[in-house]
């Protein structure tokens, strides 16, 4: 009687299959996405303490969680030839303890508040961050503002963090992607701090306690400082605790930037890895920074062209010519600085043919405009993953970090995502002739020279190659 059941269930399994089958073959068009959605900052509250540290409050979410993170504008570009390296190795030391409380103390703490301490040295901004249960919310101000305003910066430590430094440093140098990350800034930035990347081990054994502690006196003060609360918490015990923590921080001077000097041309850099199998290719030029007019215009025009898995760049050489497995373009950003830029790891013997496609897809879309659908397709990607990226109380400070920091204002915030939608498939070719110019892109290519000097032989003009 099973059996018979059973044969009964699988005659009908396979009858609903025939039924079914040219429904399936049929192609479904999904429907019509509906419109972007704007992004919506949360009602928010700005201040300034009489030293000059500015605070922005954000009560945000559901979660009972708070992030709180101490910005601060000063990072790897501000140090001296002399300095050079000092900055990484000062983050490092930040994260010793403070003149009442050990390192362990500290994490100790913070894990008591269901969080822990992030220390991080950028090129233009250092941060302490933290993210903790929302009733310790005030006790992690405090907690904080401890470690950045007073810290031990034991020379104890010192020689351990250089050895940490040093064999970084030497990994570093060893990938392929950050020795062509390092000759592409020295091209394109020169002597400028930008253009360090890397130090040299006599950078690091050079640094000592004393000037490390000079730059922190000099750099980290409270004209230059942004505190950031974003998610659930009192806030006026929060507004207290910031108060009673950072009002007696020194004001210091504001921070200042040297706007680098960069001159688009066409330049090939060559470092040779014998026996590599692929090439590690760079390519780009400088753009106008984030507070250009263009700005977000390029930045649709990137997505479009190689910033995103359906650009163009990827399609052609990941899934059409099967050069490469993840290529990329993007707009890196500095305080009033940019630069376009694609990278690609490629087969070795695909290093000559990716370059020309990678210029071939530039130039046709300065000579042509994109289809309305393929850019609708690209905003609709761009406006949905800024609203997405933004949901959380980490991403709602970054954001609020980049607009102070380029000056663009919070407007920028609540209209970006109504500007992406209102650039035309005419701007974007406009863009592309204007700042995408393949005969004044820098070529960083590390690989095996042996096998890649003649695929390279066509863009040598202008340049010459390294090592």
């Amino acid at each position: 009687m099973t059996t018979m059941r059973a044969q009964k269930f699988l005659l009908v399994l396979a009858a609903l299959a025939i039924f079914a089958a040219p429904s399936l073959a049929q192609k479904q068009t999904p429907p019509a996405g509906g419109p972007a959605k704007p992004f919506t900052l949360p009602t928010h509250e700005s201040y300034t303490l009489p030293n000059g540290m500015k605070v922005t409050l954000v009560p945000y979410g559901t979660l009972p969680k708070v992030t709180v993170s101490l910005v601060v504008r000063v990072g790897t570009a501000n140090q001296t030839p002399e300095q050079y390296s000092l900055a990484s190795v000062l983050g490092n030391l930040l994260k010793e303890g403070t003149t009442t409380r050990s390192a362990k103390q500290v994490a100790e703490e913070f894990a008591q508040m269901g969080g822990d301490l992030g220390v991080g040295i950028g090129e233009d901004e250092s941060a302490f961050t933290t993210d903790v249960l929302t009733e310790f919310g005030p006790e992690a101000v405090k907690l904080l503002a401890d470690v950045s305003l007073h810290p031990l910066l034991p020379e104890s430590e010192l020689a351990r963090l250089k050895n940490d430094a040093l064999r970084q440093v030497t990994v570093a140098r060893s990938i392929p992607q950050q020795m062509a990350t390092e000759r592409f800034r020295k091209i394109l930035y020169g002597d400028h701090p930008y253009g360090r990347v890397l130090p040299a081990p006599e950078d690091i054994q050079k640094q000592t306690i004393e000037a490390i502690k000079a730059f922190y006196q000099a750099n980290f003060v409270a004209a230059r400082a942004h505190l950031y609360v974003a998610g659930r918490f009192d806030g006026a015990a929060v507004k207290k605790a910031i108060a009673e923590s950072f009002s007696g921080w020194a004001k210091g001077t504001p921070a200042t930037s040297v706007t680098p000097k960069t001159q688009a041309k066409r330049a090939l850099d060559v470092t040779d890895r014998p026996g590599a199998a692929q090439s590690t290719i760079f390519v780009g030029l400088p753009v106008p920074p984030a507070d250009s007019p263009d700005n977000i215009a390029l930045g649709v025009t990137n997505t479009l062209l190689g910033g995103s898995f359906g650009s163009r760049i990827t399609s052609n050489i990941r899934e059409q010519k099967g050069y490469t497995y993840s290529p990329n373009s993007q707009i890196s950003r500095r305080v009033h600085d940019a630069y376009w830029i694609e990278t690609a790891d490629v087969t070795t013997a695909a290093t000559g043919p990716s370059l020309k496609e990678i210029f071939f897809e530039v130039e046709r879309l300065q000579k042509e405009a994109p289809s309305t659908a393929e850019l609708q397709g690209i905003q609709s990607y761009i406006s949905g993953l800024f609203v997405i990226q933004n949901s959380t109380r980490g991403a709602l400070i970054g954001q609020l970090r980049y607009v102070d920091l380029q000056g663009l204002g919070e407007e920028y915030l609540k209209t970006y995502v109504q500007k992406v939608n209102a650039v035309t498939p005419a701007d974007v070719q406009r863009m592309t002739a204007q700042y995408i110019k393949p005969d004044q892109m820098t070529i960083v290519v590390v690989g095996d020279k042996a096998k890649i000097t003649e695929q390279l032989a066509p863009y040598a003009s202008g340049g010459d190659s390294n090592k």
